[in-house]
């Protein structure tokens, strides 16, 4: 339920790139390399997907992160995610390898967290914090 919520993501940042970064519940944005980049949610399906779409950016990109039940263990999620993205080629040129880089991160701290392990650049105050924000919100 962490993923629905897009003031969420902050938290995973360090405090100094938090900076010019901007969330509410369904749309966070920053502005990278001088472009001002969007992303907001256009579906939600409690407990099974959660699909965004760019919001304000200089190319269309997309995708959805999947959370299905494990055939094999009722105690555990396989989880996917799908991205998509409408590159010209000057845009895969410079962006392509940083887009990579960056799903690769969330997965390695996904499957980091779902290990029981911090994700690399989280500390355990940070999860503390994430953690108690979350529970304010929901009240």
């Amino acid at each position: 339920m962490a993923f629905t919520d897009m003031r969420n993501f902050l938290l995973f940042l360090p405090e100094v790139k938090r900076q010019g970064v901007e969330a509410d519940y369904d749309r966070i944005s920053a502005t990278v390399q001088g472009m001002r980049i969007g992303i907001m949610v256009k579906d939600r399906v409690p407990y099974s997907r959660i699909e965004f779409v760019d919001d304000g950016a200089p190319f269309a990109f997309g995708g959805s992160l999947h959370f299905d039940a494990c055939q094999s263990d009722p105690y555990k999620t396989d989880f996917h995610i799908e991205f998509n993205a409408d590159l010209n080629f000057m845009m895969k040129m410079l962006l392509a390898g940083k887009l990579k880089d960056a799903m690769d991160k969330v997965v390695d701290g996904l499957v980091a967290m779902s290990e029981g392990r911090m994700p690399e650049g989280i500390d355990e105050e940070t999860m503390r914090k994430m953690k108690e924000e979350m529970e304010k919100r929901q009240g």
